[in-house]
């Protein structure tokens, strides 16, 4: 799908509403995002955070699982907001999110303007480099 066939002010106003769900007590940063499934769905998350803070969720977890529970699906065009609805670049784990559920196809609405996943995430590890070596046997009593 091209760039100009996404409604981006759709997708960015989905991210705002879903920015305004976030659960950010102790950092005070929320954060929305929104997505567009190929079969014409918008799916989204917010981030959710934890006093234990290695457990807090970004938002693109929360996307994805709303991917996957809501039946699938790849990411077409993806977008990503703060509490003023300035766009964000996903962290590095989130766009490893993004590129299993998108691949390099899928479109990444970034502060410096639409970008394709393979610029967003350049030399991207995926399924085809598991494919690569294939499943190996193991002896749990090695």
């Amino acid at each position: 799908m091209r760039s100009d066939e996404i409604d981006w002010d759709l997708l960015r106003a989905r991210a705002v509403e879903m920015m305004e769900r976030a659960y950010a007590p102790y950092s005070g940063y929320p954060v929305g995002a929104a997505a567009l499934v190929d079969d014409g769905r918008l799916v989204g998350g917010c981030n959710v955070e934890n006093a234990a803070y290695g457990v807090t969720l970004c938002a693109e977890c929360g996307l994805v699982s709303d991917l996957v529970s809501g039946g699938g699906g790849r990411l077409v065009a993806f977008s990503c907001c703060d509490a003023n609805g300035e766009r964000l670049m996903p962290c590095g784990r989130c766009r490893q999110l993004l590129w299993e559920h998108g691949g390099a196809e899928l479109l990444v609405d970034t502060p410096a303007g639409v970008l394709p996943m393979t610029e967003v995430l350049p030399q991207a590890f995926g399924t085809e480099d598991l494919a690569k070596v294939g499943p190996r046997e193991t002896d749990p009593h090695a």
